[in-house]
C-alpha cells in the first residue's frame, strides 16, 4: 500500500504538535528528501527549527521555501524571525513588513514584528501594532499577552494589571475569579487574592479525593481536639511550598494528617506539626474536617507580613537510598565551593518554554573561579559547558536522595522548577532565575521572596533575555562566592 505524500507531511506535523520535536524533524526531513518541491514542507520544518533555536538549519529551510515561492507568507515570517534572533533587526523588520503587505488580515507577522520593534527600542510603535490587532480581534490572547509585556517593560504596572484583566475577561464564573487571583497575588495583594484563589474549588469537574466527599471542609473554625486532613493539589512544588502551614494548624490543637503525592511522602514526614503522612489510595484514618494545602493561606489570612517563612521547615529523611554514592560524588569536589544547577523544568508544563533556559545559556558561569559544578537536572538531553560538571541525575531518583544531595551544596542556581521549592524549604542558599513575567508566587520587581528567605531572585529585564540574567549572577558571585538573599 503506497502512502500519499500528504500523509507523511501530516505525520510530521502531528509529531510536532505533540511536542516530539526530534521525531517530527526526522519525519520532515524524510518527507522533503522525497518531495523537495513541496513548499509547505519546508515552511513547517523551518518553523520547527526556529522554535528549537537551530537558526542555521531554519534559515536553510526558509531559503529552500522562498526559492519555490518568493512571496510565501509563512516562509517570509519565519525568515524574519530568524533574522530577529540573529540580531539583524533592520532586515527582520523589512521582512515582517513585506509579509504583512502580502497578507494584511493575518496576525502572525504583526505579532512577531512587535517583538522586533521592542528589541529596536521602539515600544510605542510595537504597542500601536498590538492595539491594531486587538481592535480587529478583541479576544486575541497572544496580542494581549504581548501588550502586557510591553507595559511591564515600560514600568507601567497599573497598565499591566489592566491589560492582564482584559485577558481574564476570556473566562467566566469561578474560573475567572481564580485567574484574577493570580494577578492579585502577583501584585502582592493579600489576603483578598487568597480569597479569590479559593474559587478554584468551585470550578466544574475539579478532581477531589474520594474520601473527602462525605466530610465537611474546614472553614477556619476551632480545631482543638479534632483531626484535620490536609490534601495535596496541583504540582510537587505547590505541595512543598504550602506544607509550611502544617505547624500553624497543629498549633490550633488539631491532630494533623497530610496526604501528599507518593514521591514526597518521606520528605513531608519531616515537617513539624504533621502527625501522619498519607498517600493517595491507602485507607485514611478517621478525620473530622479536611482542607487543601493550597487553601491554608486564605484560612490563616496570610498577608505579606505573615507568610510563615521560618526555614528550614523540611529536613533530609533518615533513610537515603543513595547516601553512599552521593557522598562519594560530593567528596570528589575537595575544598571547592559546591554549586548545584538546574536549568529546565518538565516539558509538559504549560509555561515551560518561558521558565526554562537552554543549557548553553549557563556558559557564562564557567568564568567563575574554583567551583565544583553539580548537575541537578533530572533529565538532561544537553548539558551546559561548565568545567568538570558532575552529573547527579542518576542518583536523584526520589526526593529523599535529591534533598540529601542538595544539603551538601553551598549554593543552588535553578530555573523556576520544583528544585527551587525543595532548596528553599531546606533553607539552602538559592539563586532563582526568572522569566520576564514569572509565576504569580514570585511577584514583580523584587530581588527577594517572602516565601524563602535564603532565595534571591534574578529576573529577565526583557522577554527571553537570559544573557543579562546570567551576567548579573556572575557579577554577584564573582564579588561574593557566598552570595545569599
Amino acid at each position: 500500500m503506497h502512502t500519499h505524500p500528504s500523509d507523511s507531511l501530516e505525520t510530521a506535523r502531528s509529531l510536532d504538535l505533540a511536542g516530539k520535536s526530534e521525531e517530527a524533524l526526522a519525519a520532515f526531513r524524510a518527507y522533503l528528501q522525497a518531495h523537495p518541491e513541496v513548499v509547505e514542507g519546508w515552511v513547517d520544518c523551518a518553523g520547527l527549527l526556529l522554535g528549537l533555536n537551530r537558526l542555521d538549519e531554519a534559515e536553510a529551510a526558509c531559503e529552500a521555501a522562498l526559492r519555490l515561492d518568493s512571496s510565501h507568507y509563512g516562509a517570509l515570517t519565519y525568515f524574519a524571525g530568524i533574522r530577529m534572533n540573529q540580531g539583524r533587526l533592520d532586515e527582520s523588520e523589512a521582512l515582517f513588513r513585506r509579509a504583512i503587505l502580502l497578507e494584511p488580515r493575518r496576525f502572525a507577522a504583526r505579532l512577531m514584528l512587535s517583538d522586533c520593534l521592542v528589541r529596536k527600542g521602539d515600544p510605542d510603535q510595537a504597542r500601536a501594532l498590538l492595539d491594531d490587532v486587538l481592535e480587529q480581534d478583541p479576544s486575541h490572547a497572544i496580542a494581549m499577552d504581548k501588550r502586557s509585556t510591553l507595559m511591564a517593560l515600560q514600568g507601567d504596572w497599573a497598565g499591566l494589571r489592566k491589560s492582564m484583566m482584559r485577558q481574564v475577561a476570556r473566562y467566566a464564573g469561578a474560573e475567572a475569579d481564580y485567574v484574577s487571583s493570580h494577578l492579585d497575588l502577583m501584585f502582592g495583594d493579600m489576603p483578598g487574592g487568597w480569597q479569590r484563589f479559593e474559587s478554584r474549588l468551585d470550578i466544574p469537574n475539579r478532581p477531589q479525593p474520594e474520601h473527602t466527599r462525605t466530610k465537611p471542609r474546614w472553614m477556619g473554625e476551632p480545631l482543638a481536639g479534632k483531626t484535620l486532613l490536609l490534601t495535596w493539589e496541583q504540582g510537587f512544588g505547590d505541595t512543598l511550598m504550602f506544607l509550611r502551614y502544617a505547624p500553624l494548624a497543629k498549633a490550633l490543637g488539631a491532630t494533623v494528617l497530610v496526604e501528599v503525592q507518593p514521591p514526597l511522602a518521606e520528605l513531608a514526614a519531616t515537617c513539624p506539626g504533621i502527625d501522619q503522612v498519607l498517600v493517595p489510595g491507602e485507607p485514611a484514618p478517621s478525620f473530622d474536617v479536611h482542607a487543601s494545602l493550597l487553601s491554608l493561606p486564605a484560612l490563616f489570612g496570610t498577608d505579606l507580613e505573615s507568610i510563615p517563612a521560618e526555614v528550614p521547615y523540611l529536613r533530609v529523611p533518615d533513610t537515603v537510598p543513595e547516601r553512599r554514592k552521593i557522598i562519594d560524588q560530593v567528596n570528589a569536589s575537595g575544598d571547592r565551593v559546591r554549586i548545584g544547577i538546574c536549568w529546565a523544568g518538565s516539558e509538559r508544563h504549560a509555561k515551560d518554554a518561558k521558565r526554562s533556559l537552554p543549557a548553553s545559556a549557563l556558559a557564562p558561569l564557567s568564568a567563575l573561579g574554583d567551583v565544583a559544578w553539580y548537575n541537578f537536572q533530572f533529565e538532561a538531553k544537553e548539558v551546559p559547558p561548565l568545567p568538570g560538571l558532575i552529573n547527579m541525575g542518576p542518583l536523584l531518583a526520589g526526593f529523599t536522595n535529591t534533598a540529601f544531595a542538595l544539603s551538601h551544596m553551598d549554593l543552588v542556581i535553578t530555573a523556576d522548577t520544583v528544585l527551587a521549592h525543595l532548596a528553599g524549604a531546606l533553607g539552602i542558599p538559592t539563586l532563582l532565575l526568572l522569566s520576564f513575567i514569572p509565576d504569580w508566587r514570585w511577584m514583580l520587581g523584587r530581588s527577594d521572596t517572602p516565601w524563602y528567605p535564603a532565595t534571591r531572585l534574578y529576573r529577565q529585564h526583557t522577554p527571553g533575555d537570559w544573557d543579562s540574567v546570567l551576567r548579573h549572577v556572575v557579577q554577584d558571585l564573582a564579588s561574593d562566592p557566598d552570595t545569599q538573599a
